[in-house]
């Protein structure tokens, strides 16, 4: 996220936190995972924050090799 917000000229807040949250699911024996990420970064801009994120994911060396492997829902709050 650090690299995406400097790209975009953002200063991320020091004491931004990210909670993740990593599933084993069962599907008739067919077991997948699937993450939820909530992303808070405090003093930014809602659609600035989420602008942020978004581009970290596009670029996040882990996100490009799951991406169509493992549902990731991201969530800013």
């Amino acid at each position: 996220m650090a690299i995406a917000s400097r790209k975009m000229n953002i200063t991320l807040p020091s004491n931004l936190a990210i909670d993740a949250e990593v599933d084993l699911c069962d599907a008739d024996g067919a077991f997948f995972l699937s993450a939820r990420l909530k992303v808070c970064l405090p003093g930014l801009d809602r659609d600035v924050a989420r602008a942020v994120v978004d581009a970290a994911h596009q670029t996040c060396p882990y996100s490009k090799a799951t991406r169509g492997n493992i549902e990731v829902k991201i969530d800013v709050v």
